[in-house]
């Protein structure tokens, strides 16, 4: 299960390999929403994103033999680029299924930590298929972008370092899409500070974990209408259990 002990585990693996990130507030913003809020800034994470912290937990906690078959991962981009970068660190291969239109500045950063990228057509191909076919085939280790416990408890990192800095918060609103990042830090929150209120928010036009969590069951939507191209996976799913269970839900507009 995904626990707070799983996840100070994790911070204990992924500490020497991640960048503490810095925590930042704005006057402005905070005048706009008539409280007070901290940005956690992973962008300045390795590899440009949270990604990595799940990424490398997954992959430092792989054993010998698992380490020389090697990994394989699908991404749109973000968790392409952990996985790619984590991978070279460990020495490992690293074989990654990325869409065609993927930004090319992703695709060729993947390219440059060593990584073999598979390109698919977003709108028409199953991405995780294509990877479960890798995987299969070449017996590669798949590093799930969420559905992976090591993978959430390494996401969930974050909300340690945010506690640290700022420890008398009484809110936390994650960003949602396949639910690793809400599920890490939302049982996190809940574990240290059990009256926190925990929100996950997505683009409302990509609001697949909303509609799941109201039919009770995962909902398959094809690629949304966003800027955000990290979300414009293929017939994208969400409603994660552990994120499901660990809080409340909000959209982004």
């Amino acid at each position: 299960m995904l626990t707070i002990d799983l996840i100070r585990e994790a911070r204990e693996h992924i500490t020497p390999h991640i960048h503490r990130t810095p925590v930042v507030t704005s006057r402005t913003f905070n005048e706009r929403a008539g409280c007070e809020v901290f940005f956690k800034c992973e962008n300045f994470q390795r590899a440009g994103a949270f990604k990595f912290r799940g990424a490398s937990n997954k992959i430092l906690s792989l054993n010998e033999e698992e380490r020389r078959r090697g990994v394989v991962a699908y991404s749109s981009g973000n968790h392409a680029q952990a996985v790619a970068l984590a991978a070279r660190e460990a020495g490992m291969r690293a074989v990654i299924a990325m869409p065609s239109d993927a930004p090319q500045l992703k695709i060729n950063a993947t390219r440059a930590y060593g990584a073999e990228v598979i390109l698919f057509d977003r709108q028409r191909d199953d991405r995780e298929k294509i990877a479960r076919d890798i995987e299969e085939r070449e017996r590669l280790v798949m590093v799930p972008p969420y559905d992976d416990y090591l993978v959430m408890a390494g996401q969930g990192t974050c909300a340690l370092e945010v506690f640290e800095e700022v420890p008398d918060l009484d809110s936390i609103v994650t960003p949602c899409s396949g639910g690793g990042l809400f599920a890490g830090t939302s049982t996190a929150a809940k574990a240290l500070k059990p009256q926190m209120r925990c929100f996950a928010v997505e683009p409302e036009l990509a609001n697949d974990t909303q509609q799941s969590i109201i039919k009770g069951e995962r909902v398959h939507i094809p690629p949304p209408p966003t800027i955000a191209d990290g979300l414009r996976a293929s017939w994208k799913t969400a409603a994660r259990c552990e994120a499901r269970r660990s809080g409340s839900f909000g959209r982004q507009h």
